[in-house]
């Protein structure tokens, strides 16, 4: 899959941008995993010199979205059932920790959020599912009133995203995911602080287990198709 990048234009936060343009592009898989990528192919791709280019590489590799490769360039960092359970298990403990401040707040989640929720899980619209996802907790975690929980997880969720761009695209999601999002919301809503965090705890314990084991599967059948 050829990926698509557009042009960006100068600026200070240069670095960063280039850093979030090749963040998005490994994310939504438009940067394949296993995907071999040279300073001078995305200096040119992004029309922009190598250094920025160079320095987003180096964060990229800090962040585990790219490794080193033999030869000139880096590779995309294949995806992982084990890191993903890994990955699930800090963003469960910082899901935890904002459901629990939500519900001290009695905050009320947008209706609208399951709403939109449920009709993405219905089509067949991936991103559309993820941002749907992404956006439920998203609004825990501003309802938390600790930015740095939203902070901390972004990182996780990119991440994720990877793995779920991957996984859905032949499993869907599983079909008690948005009752359960409606649960939490009820309990934060509520002010029952344990409640909300004990079926956000489950919630993220068997999303982990049920993406990571789907994930086996499709990098297996993968593997197989491979000559």
């Amino acid at each position: 899959m050829t990926a698509q990048l557009v042009k960006l234009q100068a600026a200070p936060d240069l670095v960063d941008q280039v850093y979030r343009a090749l963040l998005h592009a490994i994310s939504e898989g438009s940067l394949a995993p296993g995907a071999r990528i040279t300073q001078e192919d995305l200096a040119e791709k992004l029309a922009v010199s190598r250094q920025p280019v160079l320095q987003a590489l180096r964060l990229l590799k800090k962040d585990g979205f790219v490794l080193d490769a033999p030869g000139r360039g880096v590779l995309v960092a294949p995806l992982d059932a084990e890191l993903t359970l890994k990955v699930y298990q800090v963003r469960g403990a910082l899901d935890a920790l904002a459901a629990r401040l939500a519900a001290q707040a009695r905050f009320v989640i947008a209706p609208r959020l399951i709403d939109q929720g449920r009709k993405a899980a219905r089509g067949r619209n991936i991103q559309a599912m993820i941002d749907a996802d992404l956006a439920f907790h998203s609004a825990i975690y501003a309802a938390s009133g600790n930015p740095l929980i939203e902070q901390s997880a972004q990182l996780h969720w990119a991440h994720l995203r990877r793995v779920m761009g991957a996984v859905l695209q032949s499993t869907g999601l599983r079909d008690a995911v948005w009752d359960e999002h409606e649960q939490i919301a009820a309990a934060i809503a509520a002010g029952n602080e344990k409640l909300a965090v004990e079926l956000i705890d489950q919630h993220s314990q068997q999303a982990g287990q049920t993406l990571a084991a789907r994930l086996s599967t499709v990098l297996k059948r993968t593997a197989g198709d491979t000559p």
